[in-house]
């Protein structure tokens, strides 16, 4: 997931040539993990990016961080009983947090293993087919003026298969131009600052793993998304001097893979290691 921060398109186009990591007037930032055909592709065990370790630039990390998935359409389900890939996320969820796999950034500001829990939240209205950054960040504000924002907290939202995301002029599977299979991002509600992620249906080739289910994809990109947003939650902590955060450093190469569980991981770049591991 590249660094991206930005909605300005003049900012974006210049910001291919070096890291994709650029800034709009407000600070907004968003990371994208890039589908296939756009991952940097240089990730490999034992070294990967260039060598180069990730920076800490002094910003918040989350040293205990929870999860609130959000299940947006009737899609997942009916009545709060969940369809078989959303129960399945739960069963990721519940035990992330205390997994080899999680323990790998602990290494980084004192950030330590938790019960990410497995708390959810099913929407049955259905989202539109064009989930904007801002459409998808009410879906959130929906859930927190119901039951409260946590900083500690990050959002997640799953779109169901008829819908795909779009940030800027960018889209997910589904929309015109194919550049990410999820993000990351944080905006300021009422004086919370609120993290989230927008988890599209991974529909096409370029966000699919050989053999995986939907699940299991989906378990590959909540795992980097829910990384990266307690290793660099506001785009201020963690990453390289390209730009790229930890779990970027080894998006698709090496290969993902199922880890504890029997759940779909990626590996996470070590600083202590100078390179991509599964576990720690």
């Amino acid at each position: 997931m590249r660094k991206t921060f930005a909605f300005i398109v003049l900012s974006l186009v210049a910001a291919l040539a070096s890291a994709q990591r650029v800034s709009d007037t407000n600070g907004k930032h968003a990371q994208l993990y890039p589908d296939k055909d756009h991952a940097p592709g240089w990730a490999n065990p034992g070294g990967g990016g260039g060598g180069q370790n990730l920076s800490y630039h002094g910003g918040a990390v989350i040293v205990s961080a929870k999860t609130v998935a959000i299940f947006w359409g009737s899609y997942w389900g009916t009545n709060g009983n969940l369809n078989a890939e959303a129960s399945e996320m739960l069963g990721f969820y519940g035990t992330f947090g205390q997994t080899p796999e999680y323990n790998t950034i602990t290494e980084y500001s004192g950030i330590q293993r938790t019960n990410l829990t497995n708390n959810f939240f099913l929407d049955t209205s259905n989202p539109p087919t064009n989930v904007t950054d801002s459409i998808l960040q009410g879906e959130v504000v929906k859930y927190i003026n119901a039951h409260g924002a946590d900083a500690s907290t990050i959002y997640e939202v799953f779109l169901p298969p008829t819908s795909y995301s779009s940030l800027s002029i960018y889209t997910s599977c589904g929309g015109a131009n194919l550049y990410y299979c999820a993000y990351h991002s944080n905006f300021n509600h009422n004086g919370t600052d609120i993290k989230y992620a927008s988890l599209p249906y991974p529909s096409c080739g370029g966000c699919q793993w050989t053999g995986w289910t939907a699940a299991q994809n989906f378990e590959h990109f909540a795992c980097h998304e829910t990384r990266e947003a307690v290793t660099d939650p506001d785009g201020d902590a963690w990453y390289d001097r390209r730009g790229n955060e930890a779990d970027d450093k080894c998006a698709w190469s090496p290969a993902p893979f199922i880890g504890t569980g029997g759940y779909g991981y990626q590996w996470e770049w070590s600083n202590q290691a100078r390179g991509c591991v599964k576990t720690r």
